[in-house]
């Protein structure tokens, strides 16, 4: 195994845990919008890291190229997506959790 290899390995795997860790943390979270934070958040970081790796391992070719075109995606579609949510659910009166609650 190359360094590459090793490396490449090594993002997808902190990805993937980093996903797993959000998950648990989504399960943890009061209310929606805690949840829907943890959640874009960690779903950004965890595809990062992966997709980084696999073009890693695919080396600079049309696969990386379309991996990157992803990763611009995802990095574009996410924040935006749980902004959407977010501004429906306040503007459907779902109230967030204060320090009283």
């Amino acid at each position: 195994m190359t360094a590459i290899e090793i490396l490449s390995g090594i993002l997808v795997i902190l990805g993937s845990l980093s996903i797993i860790v959000g998950l648990l943390g989504v399960y943890r979270m009061p209310d929606f919008y805690t949840r829907l934070h943890a959640a874009s958040v960690i779903d950004t970081l965890g595809t990062i890291l992966i997709l980084f790796g696999l073009i890693l391992y695919a080396g600079l070719n049309i696969v990386s190229i379309k991996l990157l075109l992803i990763l611009i995606f995802i990095l574009i579609t996410t924040p935006t997506a749980a902004h959407a949510l977010a501004k429906s659910a306040l503007h459907g009166k779902l109230k967030p959790m204060t320090d009283d609650d």
